[in-house]
């Protein structure tokens, strides 16, 4: 039976003519797409090579945001691009392998070579292991500038790591199958159990896992780290033995691109928190919408997932809006430090959830522009939006969630407010 997945499908590529002919492509255009395709042809290039050679190209210009210039000289699946590391978040990870003074690390289930990159960036001997053909076959053309990484095709816990020299393991189990995500670390492949008891046969193992996990799952002498890029939550990190130097726990790591385009990376632990599966402290929220303080602060998806919502409402003297909302109310701007993790809005007014009057709202102020938030209410923000029949040259922002201790009655409020710049 012929191989049809699209790993596969860049065969064509894997030869000195295909090879070339990708090197000889400009950057990807969609609007030249169609026209490059029919010269290319024309010229006498197989319409096979040709269409991977395009795609490719399609692939490379959507990987750059994860690999920037590398992404140029690499192969992608969409699956393998989509479930890839980030080259900034895996810069991380090698990292803390570096710190650690291991030498010879097995990258078990590899996928199309992202963190391996990474790790044999850092000067490390990587053995990069995959069990899929074609996928080991895009694995080890994009790490062919680094020597010292060898690709395995093989299944992960097959490997004899003290064979092969192995002191760490980095392991990213596959997390879907059938085209869904699978939630429960025991179904993954492998399971995250026996991930984990490789700590029997070395000292230093690395999992990233999907940031939803139930932190009841997690092991207690581990440090596990949560992870945003520019807002968005992209994965955590379970780290163990001398890849956790900072001890058991759970911490937040929050990496942006600065105004001149530089990275950022930002770091917020609990220190009093030294067992990562424990329940996240619940605070005791505000009482009613008379207690709702001049600035609303909303933490960062990461930190939210580390269950570090409490620290920050300690360390801004701030208290829930409501249980378990993760929105924060107080008087005081969060020290400089703290920004990172926090969105902070001034709280102009605290308006009932009333459609009626919220249309009045937008009717007599001429509001055509309205950007709407909400937490913990069934409400949905567009069809909010398209419900006040917005006209006008007006603009403001709104957060619907729900204020105090929730009850049967409890409808929610919205709160009208206006960012305070991250420069303060």
């Amino acid at each position: 039976m012929n191989d049809t997945s699209p790993a596969a499908a860049l065969a064509p590529l894997l030869t000195p003519q295909g090879w070339d002919l990708l090197g000889s492509l400009p950057p990807y255009d969609e609007s030249q797409a169609l026209s490059l395709s029919e010269s290319l042809r024309a010229a006498g290039h197989d319409p096979a090579l040709v269409a991977a050679a395009l795609t490719q190209q399609r692939l490379r210009s959507r990987a750059a945001a994860k690999f920037g210039d590398f992404a140029q000289q690499m192969l992608f699946t969409p699956d393998g691009l989509e479930q890839a590391t980030r080259l900034a978040v895996s810069a991380h990870h090698a990292a803390r392998y570096a710190a650690a003074g291991v030498h010879r690390v097995a990258d078990l289930g590899c996928g199309i070579g992202g963190d391996a990159l990474a790790l044999a960036g850092l000067g490390l001997d990587v053995l990069a292991v995959e069990r899929d053909e074609p996928t080991a076959a895009l694995a080890t053309v994009n790490l062919m500038p680094f020597e010292d990484a060898r690709v395995l095709c093989a299944d992960a816990l097959s490997v004899d790591l003290e064979a092969e020299g192995v002191d760490a393991v980095f392991a990213d189990p596959a997390r879907r199958a059938g085209g869904r995500r699978l939630t429960d670390p025991e179904q993954w492949s492998p399971r995250l159990s026996e991930v984990l008891a490789l700590l029997g046969r070395v000292d230093a193992v690395g999992v990233k896992v999907a940031p939803g996990i139930d932190h009841a799952l997690l092991p207690s002498d581990a440090h596990v780290q949560w992870v945003s890029v520019d807002g968005e939550v992209v994965e955590a990190g379970i780290w163990c033995g001398p890849l956790a130097p900072e001890g058991p726990g759970r911490s937040a790591l929050v990496l942006s691109t600065g105004a001149d385009g530089e990275p950022r990376a930002r770091r917020l632990t609990d220190p009093a928190c030294t067992d990562p599966s424990a329940a996240p402290e619940q605070l005791e929220p505000v009482s009613s919408t008379a207690q709702i303080g001049e600035l609303l602060l909303e933490p960062d998806g990461a930190a939210i997932r580390a269950g570090l919502v409490a620290e920050l409402a300690r360390r801004t003297a701030s208290r829930p809006v409501g249980t378990r909302i993760a929105y924060l109310t107080g008087d005081t701007l969060p020290e400089a430090s703290l920004a990172p993790f926090l969105r902070c809005w001034r709280v102009r007014e605290v308006l009932p959830l009333n459609l009626k009057a919220l249309r009045a709202r937008v009717r007599e102020r001429g509001i055509g522009r309205l950007e709407i938030h909400k937490r913990g209410l069934p409400v949905s923000p567009d069809a909010l939006r398209a419900s006040l029949r917005l006209k006008g040259d007006g603009a403001e922002t709104w957060v619907a969630t729900r204020v105090g201790v929730r009850d049967e009655h409890d409808r929610g409020a919205v709160l009208v407010v206006e960012p305070v710049p991250a420069e303060r």
